[in-house]
């Protein structure tokens, strides 16, 4: 299992200094959450969701950003060795939180400054927003 040093020190992309860069990052095969994003086997949720496997495009070697940090937020920077994954955004559901659809051969990743690594097994998954309910419901804000 790779750390989190090998994976963000080649691409440059910087983590907290409150991690662990050198702890192996686990691969999980069910239901993760990292900040505001939720990885979802597709099977839990197949038929909530729309999608088409034709629009997944491979998961390059600069990774794929499915949640770009704004307003002081930062990146969710999806990871995979070369050909390995395949990556679509064009993905819709009900409730307009599926962000979109990884289809992996091998173990990706997701990065995130703050959160570190999440390790994803093989398979189909749904990366979704998560919301929260306060006076309204809304996006968790990572």
């Amino acid at each position: 299992m790779p750390t989190l040093n090998d994976l963000t020190k080649p691409l440059g992309f910087a983590v907290d200094e409150h991690l662990e860069a050198e702890l192996e990052i686990p691969v999980v095969t069910g239901l993760q959450f990292q900040g505001d994003v939720a990885i979802v086997p597709l099977a839990l949720i197949e038929g909530d969701i729309t999608w088409s496997p034709s629009s997944l495009t491979p998961v390059g070697p600069e990774g794929v950003e499915v949640v770009r940090g704004e307003n002081g937020g930062h990146t969710h920077l999806l990871v995979a060795d070369p050909g390995t994954a395949s990556w679509t955004a064009d993905v819709r559901d009900a409730e307009g939180l599926a962000i979109g659809v990884l289809d992996c051969a091998a173990p990706a990743h997701l990065l995130h400054a703050e959160h570190g690594g999440a390790g994803i097994a093989p398979g189909r998954f749904v990366l979704r927003r998560q919301r929260e309910q306060a006076q309204e419901q809304r996006l968790v804000a990572d």
